[in-house]
Order: structure tokens, then C-alpha cells, then sequence
């Protein structure tokens, strides 16, 4: 299994090719939610005030999606950033914020942040869920945040994730955590994540 990072992490990382040339940064993670795929990035420019790109970073372009670097062949992989979101919205646009439901109706929370496969996968594997009171009793002050696998099915409408039951009887508390959990749960899970 390729490392598991949180899109939010994915920001502002930088954009190399494999020529050694930084030609950009993340700016936000374009993911088909039905597909649970990373369609593409959104870029901004390297210095500290740059502005967005009009380019984009489709996901056929990229080598690989590593810890510290997103590596792409070269810069003729850039497409018209417009035009790659013209179907898929950016990350925070449509998951982060939205709550999450099993398909029984039970509130699990709200969608805090994307878990994503590296290296050349791009899959979404989990979320990290500002956990409802009820899901994850806790201090009446804080909700507890844990992830919880995405699971086999997945279906995004409006501002709701529904998740299968299976997905959220499996939580983490941290992401080495999360990582180890869908790396060997049993069943389904084991080895093709869910």
C-alpha cells in the first residue's frame, strides 16, 4: 500500500517534474467523489504572493503523489485548470463540511478532511470526521475526530456522504492509525482497500 496523507496536507506542496524544475504549487485537490478518485489539482504560482494558475494539473499527468513533492513528467501535462473543473468541483467545494450519514440514517459527523492514496493510486480511502456525540461519546466540549474508511460504495449528494455500515464499524484515531487499519482489516477490506 502507498503512504495515506490527508488532502489538506497535499496544499501548497510543491509541483516538480522529473527534470528537477518546480513549475508550481497545490492549491486544492479536484476529486470525483462518485468515483472516489483525484481527478486533478488546482496550482498557484511558487512565490509567497503568487496567485492561482490558470493551469491545472490533470491526474493523467501526474508520475506520482509523494510525501513531499507532487512529480509530474513534464510541464506539456498542464490543462486549462477551467476546463478540468468543469464537471468535478475542488475538495473543499463539496466534502469538507458535509455531513456524514450511514445508510441506515445515523449520523457519523461531518467531513473534516480527505484521506488519499499516494504514489500513483490518487484513491480516496477514508475521511477524517469531526465525530458526532453519538457515533463517539466524548467530552460535551470537543467532538472527537477519528477516521473512518470510505468503504465500498460511496454516494455524495448535496452536503451529504453516505457511508456503508461495514465502513464505519472500523475508526482511527490518528492517520498511522488509519493506515494500519485499512491495511489489515479483515474481510473485504484486506488488501484492495475499501
Amino acid at each position: 500500500m502507498n503512504e495515506l496523507m490527508a488532502a489538506r496536507s497535499i496544499t501548497t506542496r510543491p509541483v516538480v517534474t522529473l527534470g528537477g524544475d518546480a513549475v508550481a504549487h497545490v492549491k486544492d485537490t479536484v476529486c470525483d467523489a462518485a468515483a472516489s478518485r483525484i481527478t486533478g489539482f488546482t496550482l498557484t504560482g511558487r512565490g509567497l504572493l503568487s496567485g492561482p494558475l490558470k493551469d491545472g494539473l490533470p491526474w493523467a499527468a501526474v508520475s506520482s503523489l509523494g510525501h513531499d513533492a507532487v512529480m509530474i513528467r513534464d510541464r506539456r501535462g498542464l490543462v486549462n485548470a477551467a476546463a478540468m473543473t468543469a464537471r468535478q468541483q475542488p475538495l473543499r467545494a463539496r466534502l469538507l463540511g458535509a455531513r456524514v450519514l450511514t445508510e441506515a440514517g445515523a449520523e457519523v459527523g461531518t467531513v473534516l478532511d480527505v484521506v488519499v492514496e499516494g504514489g500513483t493510486a490518487g484513491r480516496v480511502v477514508g475521511f477524517r470526521v469531526a465525530a458526532s456525540r453519538r457515533f463517539v461519546p466524548g467530552p460535551a466540549r470537543h467532538r472527537r475526530r477519528v477516521y473512518v474508511p470510505r468503504g465500498g460504495t460511496l454516494s455524495v449528494t448535496g452536503r451529504a456522504l453516505v457511508l456503508p455500515e461495514d465502513a464505519v464499524r472500523h475508526i482511527a484515531d490518528d492517520l498511522p492509525g488509519f493506515s494500519s487499519l485499512v491495511g489489515g482489516v479483515p474481510g473485504p477490506w484486506r488488501g484492495s482497500l475499501p
